[in-house]
């Protein structure tokens, strides 16, 4: 029986633009901002960021050594945000709905903390943060590992105190889900920008009858 519902952030919660992500780094002066910058696993001081290897300071002090100029903390979240194309008003309305139903909820997402102070402020749109949707944060500069690494996931089970089979994952990527069910997780990848919200509850009602 599902128990608990593991959410990816970028890709199913926010549609991802990774295009315009892009633009806004080389428009900065990052001339092959495509080799260190992946929607799923970040590169290079990308990956550093997202593994809580690095400060939001050196990441912006690194990102000024590689574009031969200056980047602020503001112009590093800009760029960042640049990911964010929307977060659906359909995916806010069935994350609540599944509490409501029982369901506990966790975010696990590779992220960083430029992305999470805009979900901590407005990740509805309307000043909610998104900690008003989840009953716990997996965040891989917290956690100082990103997905699919099977750490991630054996340190959000055993936060959770959750037994795999009871946890569905749902994430855009086919190696983080692929990682997922190795451990025993029941997973589903929906495509980026997808409406997961009547699929997930078929699921759900299929497995828990």
């Amino acid at each position: 029986m599902i128990k608990n519902l593991l959410f990816d952030l970028g890709g199913v919660l926010m549609t991802i633009d990774s295009k315009e992500a892009l633009r806004r780094f080389e428009s900065r002066g990052l001339k092959n901002a495509a080799e260190y910058m992946d929607s799923y696993t970040q590169k290079g001081i990308f990956g550093q960021l997202e593994e809580g290897k690095i400060s939001d300071a050196e990441f912006a002090e690194a990102l000024g050594k590689l574009t031969g100029k200056p980047q602020s903390l503001q112009d590093c979240k800009w760029m960042w945000l640049g990911y964010k194309k929307d977060v659906p008003q359909r995916n806010l309305d069935a994350l609540k709905r599944l509490r409501a139903e029982g369901y506990r909820l966790a975010l696990v997402s590779n992220t960083n903390s430029f992305m999470q102070s805009w979900a901590e402020s407005d990740f509805d749109g309307k000043g909610g943060s998104i900690r008003d949707y989840f009953d716990a944060l997996y965040r891989s500069y917290e956690m100082g590992v990103m997905k699919p690494d099977e750490t991630f996931f054996r340190k959000v089970l055993s936060k959770e105190k959750a037994i795999p089979d009871e946890c569905l994952f749902i994430d855009d990527s086919a190696r983080n889900c692929a990682a997922a069910s190795e451990l025993g997780l029941m997973t589903y990848c929906p495509e980026n920008g997808k409406d997961w919200t009547k699929e997930l509850e078929k699921k759900l009602k299929t497995t828990n009858g």
